[in-house]
C-alpha cells in the first residue's frame, strides 16, 4: 500500500518534444502534492441489442495533466520558471518570451515494487499560480500539460538524480509591494496567475496529443487592500492604467522581484460584512508594456 510520505518526484529537460533523453540526469521537485495524472476520453457502444446489453467501451483519446502544488523556495523552481514564461535567464532576468521548453517528469512511489515510476513524457508548463498572505508561507501550483505515460519497475539506464534544493520556503512577511512605483503598506493577499493556454492537438493515428497549440500570455490576479483612501479605487474606475512590483525576500537575504510594467485594475467592489476593517479586493490584468517590451519580469537577486 503505497503512502504519499513516500512519494517522490523529478524531472530532466527534453531536447526533442516527448523524448526522454538518453542517461537522463533528473532534478528533484520540491513539492507538497499533485494531480498529475491520466485521464481517458471515452463512450459507449451504440450498437443496440434484443437483451439491452451494451456491448463496449472505447477509449477516444488521452488527457495527460494536473497540477504540482508547491511552498515557493530560492532556486527551487527556476528551470519552471523559465518554461512558463517561455523566456530566458539572462543576467538573472526573465521576461516573457516564445521559446517553448518540455520535460520528463517522473513520480516515483518508494513503498511499492510494482511499477513504481511512473514517467510523463512531453510534460509543458501550463501555467504558474502563486498566493501571498500575511503570516503564511508563499505558495503557488505549476499546472503541467503532458503527451504520454509509461509506468517503469526501475529507474532508466544511466539516469542520475540530483537532491533537492533546501533554500527556506519564503514568508510573506519579508518583502515589499510597491503599486505605480509607491510602496504599499495596505496589502493583504496576492494571488498571481500566469497561463500560457495551451492546447491539445489530435491527429489520426494517435490516442495522444501532438505537441500542444499555444495561445497568448496571460497574466492576472488580485490584490486585497485595506480600505484607506480613494487612490486605488479611483485607478479601477477610471480605468488608469498602473503597474504592480512585488519582491520575496528569505532568511538568507535571496530574492525574487516580480514587475508587472503595466496593469489595469477589473473590478473595486467596497463590500461591507460586519464591523471590522474593510477590505478592497482588486483583481487586474496586465498587458504588454512598450516601455518594458514585456508583460512580466522576474529578477532574482542571490545574497
Amino acid at each position: 500500500m503505497a503512502d504519499g510520505s513516500q512519494h517522490s518526484m523529478a524531472y530532466t529537460a527534453e531536447s526533442t518534444y516527448g523524448v526522454t533523453p538518453g542517461s537522463p540526469s533528473f532534478k528533484a521537485i520540491r513539492n507538497k502534492g499533485t494531480t498529475l495524472g491520466q485521464d481517458i476520453e471515452g463512450s459507449i457502444d451504440e450498437e443496440l441489442r434484443d437483451d439491452r446489453q451494451i456491448v463496449d467501451y472505447d477509449c477516444t483519446g488521452k488527457n495527460l495533466g494536473g497540477d504540482i502544488n508547491i511552498n515557493f523556495s530560492y532556486g527551487s523552481f527556476d528551470d519552471f520558471l523559465e518554461a512558463v514564461t517561455m523566456g530566458t535567464w539572462e543576467n538573472d532576468k526573465l521576461t516573457t518570451g516564445k521559446t517553448r521548453r518540455s520535460f520528463t517528469i517522473e513520480r516515483r512511489f518508494g513503498d511499492i515494487t510494482d511499477k513504481a515510476y511512473h514517467r510523463y513524457r512531453g510534460c509543458e508548463i501550463n501555467a504558474l499560480n502563486l498566493s501571498i498572505a500575511p503570516r503564511a508561507r508563499v505558495t503557488g501550483s505549476l499546472t503541467v500539460l503532458s503527451k504520454d505515460l509509461t509506468l517503469g519497475v526501475s529507474s532508466l539506464p544511466g539516469s542520475t538524480y540530483t537532491a533537492a534544493t533546501t533554500a527556506e520556503v519564503f514568508k510573506s512577511f519579508r518583502g515589499v509591494v510597491q503599486e505605480g512605483s509607491t510602496d504599499l503598506a495596505v496589502a493583504t493577499e496576492i494571488t498571481f496567475s500566469l497561463n500560457n493556454n495551451l492546447e491539445p492537438r489530435w491527429v489520426i493515428g494517435s490516442e495522444t496529443t501532438d505537441e500542444p497549440g499555444v495561445g497568448r500570455s496571460n497574466v492576472s490576479g488580485q490584490m486585497s487592500v485595506y480600505f484607506k483612501n480613494s487612490t486605488l479605487l479611483e485607478k479601477f474606475l477610471n480605468q488608469e492604467a498602473s503597474s504592480l512590483k512585488f519582491s520575496l525576500v528569505d532568511a538568507a537575504g535571496n530574492t525574487y522581484v516580480f514587475t508587472l510594467p503595466r496593469i489595469k485594475y477589473t473590478g473595486g467592489k467596497v463590500d461591507v460584512s460586519g464591523e471590522g476593517a474593510i477590505i478592497l479586493p482588486l483583481p487586474f490584468q496586465a498587458t504588454y508594456d512598450p516601455t518594458e517590451g514585456t508583460n512580466l519580469t522576474i529578477e532574482r537577486i542571490t545574497a
